[in-house]
This record gives C-alpha cells, structure tokens and sequence, in this order.
C-alpha cells in the first residue's frame, strides 16, 4: 500500500477519536476524584494521572511492538517495532491510515484501562506501590490480551481470542473492561478493606464532580466506540447510535432500580448508570441494532445497580464500585452480543434471538472467562509482591489522616486558608479537610445507593 492510499477523512477520525478516548482519563479522574472523601481526592485523581505518563512511555518503547507489532505464539507481539522503529516510513499505514494514527488511538485504550482498576483501592493505596503496579500490569497483562483479542494478521493466524476462539470485542467490553475489572477485584482483597469500612462515613465528597466526569467519560466514548471503526463511514455511524442508545437506556434501567430498592432516583446512580450502559455496549456496539443496544443497556443499567452491593455480601472492599460496573458491565454487554447479536450489524454475527443458536454466545463466554482468570491471578500476585516488598497499602495512621497529605503533601480545599486562619506557608500534615468532611457526612444506610 502506497501513501497515495491513505484516506485523510479516515486518518483525521481516527486522530480525533484518539484525542477523545485520552479525555476519557481525566474525565475518570473527576468522577473517580468525586466519589471519595475529601481528604483522597488528589490522589485518586493523581492516580488516574500518573497512567497516562507511565503507559505512553512504555507504550512507544515496548508496548506497541508487544501489541500489535508482530505475532509470538498468538499471545503476543514481538520486537520488531520497539521505539516505533520504521512506523516513520511513507509506506508504514494500517488499512487507510498513517499507521502512527493507529498507534495514537490503540495507546489512548492502553492508558484508561489500568486508570479504571485504581478506583478499586481508594484511599489506602502508596502512590509509588500503584505506579510500580501499572507499569507491570500492563506489560504482562494488557498487552498480550490486547494482542490476543485485536491483533490481525492478513491470512495468517491472529491472536487466538479474536480469530481463534472467534470472540467479538469490537472496542474494548472484554480486553478493557472485564480485564480490568477483575484485577480490581484481586486488589481489593489483597489490599484489604479501608479502615472503618461499613462503619464510618464514606459517602462521594462532591457529587458535581462525579456528573462532570460522567459526562466526560460519554462524551469521550464516542472515540472509544465509533473511532474502534478505524474509518469515518457507516460502521462508526451504527456504533456511535448504539452507544447513544445504550447509555440512555442504561441511566433509565439503573434509576428504576434505584427507585424501587430504595424509593429514591439519585444524582450518583445516574452517573454510575451512564457509565455501567458505556461499559456494556463498548463490545457490542457493531453487533447489534439500536433496538437491540437500547434492551442491552436496560439490562444492563438494572444489573449493574444490583452488582454494586454484593462486595457487601462477598466482604471486599471496592471502594468504587469498578468490579459491579466495569467487570459485571463488560460480561453483560459481551454475553449480550450472544443474546442480540445480528449478522445485519458490522460484526456480522447472528445471536440466540436471531437464529444463530448458542455458538456465539459460548465463544464470549469463553473468551471473558480465559481473560478475567488470566488478569484477576497476575493482578493478585504481582499486588502481593509489591506489598511485600515496596509496600503497597500505606500505613494505618496514614490512611487516617489521608492520602493526599502523606502521599502527596497537598489538600484539594485549603479550608483553613480560605478562611483566614493560615497565611501561605509550606504544606503541613493537618487533618483538618477530614475532620471537615467527616462532620458533614452522613452515616451510610442501605440506602445510600451505589459506590457509598
């Protein structure tokens, strides 16, 4: 293919879905930085932050190569393209494309999906333990499911999920979502619960900060979704309707459930409810219609909501909510192209409600299945070993004061300053911004509804 061959509609849809999908980080470190007490906010959003550097970097050093820059074994890349090594070249495209265009938008999936595990582990995790976590989780866990799931080769084998067991993730429901939710789940057990979880006031610190986020999150999944097309034609239209669709449909389905479990439709389930309907038709989004994408983000709304309470049940700490949202979420919308699936959407499949029978729908179990056990184990060991060694939960007094103080040296509201009791100074360990919060809070119910 000659440079005469790249299509400059397609490139420039791919540019700005790449820009979109990088908005989704900050937009996670809102929402994430809204659900928890004042005195963690900096550091949740610090950790959402601190991926975007570390995961460019070992993105455009070893990361792309591992992913997509050749094939070892079907699991995962090779060397070839370490540093983007000849990706400078006229001829270096992807379909109709720069192919340093696809390398831009495949890193911005590379950044969010280790920044979605952090908001497992709020408010007692070290900063250093977290960057040494991503920068490992990444290299042994994403890239080679990402290889594994995406990775095209012509007429040579792919990666065995996507062509091998012929799984369909057309933008990330299993090779983000689902794998990061279930290293979440590993670090909340292996990290343990926060002190005076289920006792002490824990409820989101600033729900304007949580809407913010969602409704950058929304906006920035239109790259996500549409731009996983790779051109700027009909597949990025149907994906950007039905992820429209879903997401409406899953702030409905979880609102409704929120009202007859606790006779009250709030701000913070409406949220959780756009995100839970992003996660869900993200592996769907080119396999169904936008009917079926409307009934696949109901379902999944309702489940969601109903998720979130059984780390109550099963006794691990999920600060906020990642495994009901983003694990739950992402099998719901993966096993849902099994259910709703059409062979007269671009993926081309046909599910149980079509006449396709069950096949599709065990590939996608299986698929989520090989994939969720892979991350939750490397996840779980590599936590343990941190904790080990560098540590990986800060100290208990520590973890009272809060995080911003000890990790960061910094508040996110300077409560004594706006009120004249302190001139400018150097920073110094107060805990003050808790004692402000924990006065204002109120004791969690059963009601409080999600990520409380």
């Amino acid at each position: 293919m000659t440079l005469m061959e790249i299509n400059a509609g397609d490139t420039a849809w791919v540019l700005v879905s790449a820009a979109l999908v990088l908005l989704m980080t900050p937009g996670l470190a809102f929402f994430y930085g809204g659900m928890v007490r004042v005195k963690s906010t900096l550091n949740m959003m610090m950790m959402s932050a601190i991926t975007i550097a570390v995961v460019t970097v070992l993105w455009v050093v070893v990361g792309y190569s591992l992913t997509f820059g050749g094939d070892t074994g079907r699991v995962i890349g090779d060397f070839s393209t370490v540093g983007l090594k000849g990706l400078l070249a006229e001829d270096a495209v992807s379909g109709t494309i720069p192919t340093l265009a696809f390398v831009a938008f495949q890193l911005m999936f590379a950044i969010i999906t280790p920044a979605l595990i952090s908001g497992a582990i709020a408010d007692r995790a070290t900063f250093r333990g977290w960057i040494v976590f991503v920068a490992l989780w990444t290299t042994l866990v994403y890239f080679p499911v990402a290889h594994s799931v995406w990775f095209l080769d012509g007429d040579n084998p792919g990666g065995f999920i996507g062509t091998g067991i012929k799984a369909i993730d057309f933008a990330g429901g299993t090779a983000v979502h689902v794998n990061a939710g279930a290293a979440a789940l590993a670090l909340a057990i292996v990290l343990g619960k926060r002190i005076g979880w289920r006792k002490d006031p824990m409820r989101p610190h600033s729900l304007p900060l949580v809407v913010l986020g969602a409704g950058l999150l929304w906006f920035g999944w239109f790259g996500f979704n549409a731009g996983s097309a790779l051109s700027a034609g009909a597949t990025a239209a149907i994906t950007f309707v039905n992820t429209q669709a879903a997401t409406a449909a899953a702030v409905i389905g979880w609102l409704i459930v929120e009202r007859i479990r606790h006779g009250k439709a709030t701000t913070l389930g409406m949220a959780s409810g756009a995100v839970a309907g992003l996660v869900a038709i993200t592996p769907a989004c080119g396999a169904v219609t936008p009917l079926g994408a409307l009934i696949l983000g109901l379902v999944a709304g309702g489940i969601c909501a109903f998720a979130v309470s059984l780390k109550y049940k099963l006794g691990f700490d999920d600060s906020l909510d990642v495994v009901g949202v983003h694990l739950v979420g992402g099998l719901v919308g993966s096993l849902g192209i099994g259910f709703l699936g059409t062979a007269a959407a671009p993926s081309a499949v046909d599910g149980l409600f079509y006449g396709g029978g069950v096949d599709q729908l065990g590939r996608q179990a299986l698929a989520n299945l090989i994939v969720g056990v892979y991350s939750f184990v490397v996840a779980f060991i590599l936590a343990k070993l941190i904790d080990l060694t560098i540590g990986f939960r800060v100290k208990e007094d520590d973890e009272v004061i809060g995080v911003d103080q000890v990790e960061h040296a910094e508040t996110a509201y300077d409560f004594l300053g706006a009120s004249g009791l302190r001139g400018h100074g150097p920073a110094i360990r107060t805990t003050a911004p808790a004692e402000v919060e924990e006065a204002s809070s109120e004791e969690p119910t059963k009601k409080e509804g999600a990520n409380a």
